[in-house]
């Protein structure tokens, strides 16, 4: 008997709604639908209430059939606006990274899942971004696609929670909205074209140019062969093993050993308040990397919290570019420590002037602060 018992309660401790706060009930409905008006449907739907109280006060019955197909209007735009919002798939594509001031570009694809009628005049937004993306139509288990873009005036990351998608349809009366769950974010890199000082050169030289703007240079000595790994965004595509690519299914690519000499560390100091300076400061760590990535040399990037071990090419900037987008300045923020001898390192502060990176010389506080 107790045991019946205590299945019994088992089940309806199953079937007993959970509990949710009131704010949490208007999220989720907020997110189900939403509708407002349109300047012109205001404006109509106030025209439909004069045109029944001017029917209810005189009994004309022409006023009533106006009255009725008024608000046989609204019902159908109501309708109408439901169908077009229902069963469909978004899936969000998103850059890598961008830099400051350049547009950020995010592209939708739309599945209509109904069999028979079309999604018609769609707008896709993300929520807190003004960039807006139009599909005019989306057939009947098609699939379109479109592009909303913005542009960000800071770096950071932005997270990405949801997609809202609304439609006007067939009207203009009101502009119905769904939120769709989508995760993801955007990523803002500093800018990186700062005229600083030249980096240190120590050991073997890299045979690669001096550029002080322009485009990447040719790839200096890719030292000696240690083995094959895989494919990470950014990669040399000559450096792909296509034997080795081929028979795993996946990109493989060559790595090589490179000599510590040629290897620079740009170091970041993270104590100080957020603000021009410390964007300066970023923006200048960033415009060392991008010289190195330039010049050839393997590069690699340190600051408390923040270690990108040192590499070449594309993929290596962009790792670099990441961690600084993600740097955040305290004023009792730990010291920096050196993570190679300080003369492979270049220090950088917002204590330093504008426009200026310290010399390795500038690192005897690392030095004391080496593990």
């Amino acid at each position: 008997m107790g045991e019946v018992a205590a299945t019994v309660s088992r089940v309806f401790r199953r079937r007993e709604p959970s509990r949710l706060s009131p704010r949490e009930v208007w999220r989720r409905l907020r997110a189900w639908r939403r509708i407002r008006f349109t300047g012109g449907g205001g404006v109509f739907t106030a025209g439909a209430f004069a045109v029944g109280f001017a029917a209810i006060n005189t009994g004309n019955n022409l006023l009533y059939l106006l009255l009725g197909a008024m608000l046989g209007f609204i019902v159908v735009s109501g309708w109408l606006s439901e169908q077009v919002l229902r069963k469909l798939t978004v899936h969000r594509r998103v850059p890598r990274g961008v830099t400051v001031g350049h547009p950020v570009r995010i592209d939708y694809q739309v599945t209509n899942g109904k069999a028979r009628l079309p999604s018609v005049a769609l707008e896709l937004t993300e929520q807190g971004l003004p960039g807006r993306a139009f599909l005019p139509m989306v057939l009947p288990g098609a699939t379109a696609r479109g592009r909303a873009e913005n542009r960000f005036v800071g770096r950071g990351v932005y997270p990405l929670r949801a997609v809202t998608v609304s439609t006007a349809f067939p009207f203009g009366l009101f502009m119905k909205s769904r939120d769709l769950p989508l995760g993801g974010e955007l990523v803002i890199w500093p800018r990186a074209d700062r005229n600083v000082e030249d980096l240190p050169r120590t050991g073997a030289e890299t045979g690669g140019t001096r550029l002080d703007v322009g485009p990447p240079g040719p790839a200096g000595h890719r030292g000696e062969y240690r083995g094959l790994r895989g494919y990470r965004p950014g990669d040399d595509p000559r450096d792909i093993h296509w034997r080795s690519t081929a028979r795993l299914g996946d990109p493989v690519v060559r790595e090589y050993e490179r000599s510590e000499g040629e290897t620079v560390w740009v170091v970041l100091d993270t104590r100080g308040t957020p603000g021009e300076r410390a964007e300066i400061a970023v923006e200048r760590a960033a415009s060392l990397a991008a010289r190195a990535y330039r010049q050839g040399r393997p590069f690699g990037f340190a600051a408390p919290g923040f270690l990108v071990e040192p590499g070449q090419g594309t993929g290596q900037l962009e790792r670099v570019l990441d961690a600084l987008a993600r740097v955040d300045f305290r004023p009792h923020a730990p010291a920096p420590t050196s993570p190679a001898p300080p003369e492979r390192c270049v220090l950088v502060s917002p204590a330093q002037g504008k426009d200026r990176a310290e010399a390795p010389s500038g690192l005897e506080d690392m030095k004391r602060g080496r593990p």
